[in-house]
C-alpha cells in the first residue's frame, strides 16, 4: 500500500509555471482524459470516515485505456494532504462497477479531467483542468520535504493549500448550484465563477 503524499494549489498562470518546469528540464508524460467515478454506500460510510473509492479511466491521445480501482485511505493529520492509498489494475470499468455494485457501494458522482504529468526531482508535478472549477496543479512525491521544494522551485511557494479533494470541490458546486447532474464533463464552459472561487478559498489553507 502506498502513502500519497500532495500539495494542491490553483494554478493561476499555467504558461509560466510550463515555462519554468522546462527551465528545470522537467520530464513531461502526454495529457491524457480521465473518467473518474466515486462510489460509496448508501449511507454515505466511506465518506463519514473520510474514505475514498474510485474507478477512474485513463484515455491517451493515441485511445489506449488505462482503468483502475482505487481506495483511498482517511487522510493523516499535517500541512500536506497525505493518505494511504491502494491500486488495482483492471480491464473493463463497466466489469469493475458491476463488482462494487454487487459488494453494496453505488455511484456518487462522475467527472472528466484533463492531465499533464511533469517529473522533477522524483515528484511528480501533475497540471488538472476540471469542469467549472478550472486549473489545478498537484505535486505528488514520497515526503512533504521533496514535495514542498519542488513547490518553491516553481515559485509556488505562497500559493494557497488545498487540501478538499476534486469530488468534494465538485459536490460543493453541485449543491450551490441546485444542480441534479451526477456526471460532470466538459461542456466548453470551464472557466471559473464566483461561485468556484469561493469554494477553493474555502478548501485552501
Amino acid at each position: 500500500m502506498n502513502v500519497e503524499i500532495e500539495a494542491k494549489m490553483r494554478l493561476i498562470d499555467r504558461a509560466a509555471v510550463e515555462s519554468r518546469l522546462k527551465e528545470l528540464n522537467a520530464g513531461v508524460d502526454a495529457e491524457w482524459l480521465e473518467i473518474n467515478t466515486y462510489f460509496d454506500t448508501p449511507q454515505r460510510g466511506l465518506k463519514s470516515s473520510d474514505q475514498g473509492l474510485r474507478i477512474r479511466t485513463e484515455v491517451a491521445a493515441d485511445g489506449q485505456r488505462t482503468v483502475t480501482i482505487t481506495h483511498k485511505g482517511p487522510r493523516a493529520h499535517g500541512r500536506l494532504k497525505s493518505r494511504s492509498e491502494c491500486e488495482v489494475n483492471v480491464s473493463d470499468p463497466g466489469q469493475a462497477a458491476t463488482l462494487l455494485r454487487a459488494l453494496g457501494y453505488a455511484p456518487v458522482l462522475s467527472f472528466e479531467k484533463r492531465r499533464q504529468r511533469w517529473h522533477l526531482n522524483d515528484c511528480h508535478v501533475e497540471i488538472d483542468v476540471l469542469p467549472y472549477l478550472g486549473e489545478f496543479i498537484e505535486i505528488e512525491g514520497g515526503s512533504e520535504e521533496a514535495v514542498l521544494a519542488v513547490r518553491e522551485q516553481l515559485g509556488l511557494k505562497e500559493a494557497p493549500l488545498i487540501r478538499a479533494s476534486y469530488i468534494a470541490m465538485l459536490m460543493t458546486y453541485i449543491r450551490e448550484n441546485q444542480m441534479q447532474e451526477q456526471a460532470i464533463r466538459f461542456n466548453g464552459s470551464t472557466g471559473p465563477t464566483e461561485s468556484v472561487d469561493k469554494i477553493v478559498a474555502a478548501a485552501a489553507d
